[in-house]
């Protein structure tokens, strides 16, 4: 089993947000595949299905995104889930919009959900997405970047950048984290 968990925020006034990138890219993925994101279970919106013969789930928390690992370690202690098997796909400020940049370990990088992953986790190792989204002009506060939604010129090229993401994803489930990061990072 992998179990995929995009990070964002709940709500209607974050769904077209920066930040929310990551539940964007797991609707993507369920959408292509059939898998429904409607239990209620793990502080999280969860779904599972079958994958190119992998059980996948995806998991989005409910905890706002500074809590994001509440989710993940109520995921990992009810189901007896490995972080060997985890992928959490996010926003990152340091990929330019468009770009992917995968990773199995790291520092949060100033990212509150994955700090938040790591404090649950107790470990900076496990296997990363990272979705650009650009860092804002100078002097533009973060916390409202990452709050606002996409430019319209960002919108037009988003179904291309979703679909490279579920790429990897579907690709992470056949080969190891390793090659997927070579073929995706190059």
């Amino acid at each position: 089993m992998k179990w995929f968990v995009g990070l964002g925020n709940p709500g209607r006034q974050y769904e077209m947000t920066r930040h929310n990138i990551g539940f964007m890219a797991l609707d993507r993925f369920a959408d292509k595949h059939g898998i429904q994101i409607s239990q209620n279970k793990c502080k999280g919106l969860m779904g599972e299905g079958m994958v190119a013969g992998e059980k996948v789930v995806l998991l989005k928390p409910q905890t706002y995104m500074n809590l994001s690992g509440e989710s993940v370690r109520a995921f990992m202690d009810f189901y007896k889930a490995s972080p060997d098997d985890l992928i959490v796909v996010y926003d990152d400020l340091d990929t330019p919009y468009g770009s992917i940049r995968l990773r199995y370990q790291g520092s949060a990088g100033g990212h509150n959900g994955i700090k938040s992953i790591i404090q649950h986790l107790g470990s900076q190792k496990f296997n990363r997405i990272r979705m650009g989204i650009s860092r804002p002009a100078p002097g533009r506060d973060i916390a409202d970047y990452v709050l606002s939604p996409f430019s319209k010129e960002e919108w037009q090229s988003m179904p291309q950048v979703l679909d490279r993401t579920c790429e990897a994803m579907e690709y992470v489930l056949e080969h190891t984290f390793e090659k997927t990061m070579a073929k995706f990072n190059g």
